[in-house]
């Protein structure tokens, strides 16, 4: 518990502190965001806003989450060290793709097919590694099983064999990761709609992975039934790192709102974006975070929606995808759609929180 405190604690004052002197930064040498022609007419003025901003959040997270642990003399656990490798991956792939708009004065950044390769390297690499180093008790930090609440015993992806499975599981999670980083990154088209939903979501997971602790803890104590047991490695130590996110966001956050003096672009976008696939992996609930993320979900979808409506019939669903900016046309003000979407990722991260609370219940867990 105090390792989650010191961690968020931490990662908000670094955060909140290091970013303007990261802006001074980007400022000095001209680091500024590139707004496509094609965009919100609003969005002019925000030409020239520094970006790359996911630096100062991963930077954040990482001196927070291992420098509690260094002083509280505690070693980092496999499950977390793999969700920080693939955060950090994509956020590597971000930052090279935002530096070339920035560099270029162009929207086209890193070529499509070249991020895509960038994503599916490091997803490939995380899947794989992610289905080594058991604990005492077997549990990696993820499974062949796709999860819910926790694995499906009757959805395993090995049902073929081993190395089949291996194979089955490295293309499911790198669905997830192309799915969350670039559901994230889409999202992240207004000041501080990411940010918060992020926010939101890794607060969810926080609960999640303490609950999961608490759980096993309980076993050990007697006080639970071994067969309600989750199967997650670290919990414990994934909320610590859940702590770090959110305090890093937090602290953004106060410079990213309206008006944003920085804008996270895509090297923040893509790392949390990873972060999240992660969180979804090593807590075993998968399909479970697509309902607490329901936000990135749905503008997602939104995008896919107007982009095969436009393909099959030369018609648009909404006046401009992703689905905040068909807000923005239809005359509603930034900080009213982003406080309204906010209010959306609330919501359904509370029914995800639900849903994880009702199977915990006695008589009620699969």
């Amino acid at each position: 518990m105090i390792a989650i405190l010191v961690a968020g604690a931490a990662a908000l004052v670094l955060s909140f502190l290091g970013t303007p002197l990261y802006i001074r930064f980007l400022s000095a040498r001209g680091y500024g965001q590139f707004v496509r022609d094609d965009g919100p007419t609003t969005h002019a003025t925000k030409r020239g806003t520094p970006t790359m901003g996911g630096v100062a959040i991963i930077l954040a997270v990482l001196i927070a989450y291992f420098g509690t642990h260094l002083v509280l003399w505690s070693s980092p656990s496999a499950s977390v060290m793999l969700v920080l490798f693939l955060a950090v991956g994509l956020g590597i792939v971000g930052f090279l793709d935002d530096f070339l708009k920035i560099s270029q004065q162009d929207s086209t950044g890193l070529r499509p097919r070249y991020k895509l390769l960038g994503q599916f390297v490091v997803a490939t690499a995380f899947s794989l590694l992610a289905l080594l180093f058991p604990d005492d008790l077997g549990r990696t930090p993820a499974s062949t099983m796709i999860s819910f609440v926790r694995d499906i015993t009757w959805l395993d992806l090995a049902f073929l064999g081993t190395v089949i499975g291996v194979i089955l599981f490295a293309l499911w999670a790198n669905f997830l990761v192309a799915a969350w980083s670039n559901g994230v990154n889409l999202t992240d088209g207004l000041d501080g709609l990411a940010t918060g939903a992020t926010i939101l979501f890794t607060t969810a997971y926080l609960v999640i992975s303490f609950w999961q602790w608490r759980q096993s803890m309980n076993i050990l104590e007697g006080a639970a039934d071994p067969a309600t047991a989750y199967a997650a490695r670290d919990p414990l130590d994934v909320a610590v790192l859940c702590a770090a996110i959110i305090g890093a966001c937090v602290g953004f956050l106060w410079w990213n709102t309206s008006p944003a003096k920085i804008f996270m672009g895509d090297t923040g976008s893509l790392a949390l974006g990873g972060a999240i696939a992660g969180l979804t992996i090593v807590t075993r609930t998968e399909i479970l975070g697509a309902i607490i993320g329901g936000l990135f979900v749905t503008i997602s979808l939104s995008v896919i929606i107007q982009v095969t409506s436009f393909k099959l019939t030369r018609k648009r669903v909404f006046r401009m995808a992703p689905l905040q900016h068909h807000f923005e046309l239809k005359g509603w003000n930034e900080v009213t759609i982003v406080v309204r979407f906010w209010i959306v990722a609330g919501v359904l991260a509370a029914l995800g929180l639900g849903i994880f609370y009702l199977d915990a219940l006695p008589g009620l867990n699969a």
